[in-house]
């Protein structure tokens, strides 16, 4: 089983960074950001996340097609089993 970690994570970062980002711009202007000197940190930090899940996805998805290329090469063991000369 090849499982890159890179896309289960980079969607849990882009499904949260999207839901976070929505929600500030729902509530921008809102008196819920006072006490952060007025700046909008969940649009801020949506916007981070949703990016920061979108390379990791992206790269996770270049990763497991590149792989799925790559010609098999012969291992150690594979060339230590044949028999010499034959």
């Amino acid at each position: 089983m090849n499982l890159d970690l890179r896309i289960p994570m980079g969607l849990m970062f882009l499904i949260t960074g999207a839901m976070m980002t929505i929600f500030g711009v729902f509530t921008w202007g809102s008196s819920i950001y006072e006490k952060s000197m007025g700046m909008n940190i969940n649009f801020i930090w949506g916007l981070i996340m949703f990016f920061f899940g979108l390379t990791m996805y992206l790269l996770g998805r270049r990763g497991t097609r590149l792989a799925k290329l790559a010609p098999a090469e012969p291992t150690d063991e594979s060339l230590s089993s044949r028999p010499m000369g034959h």
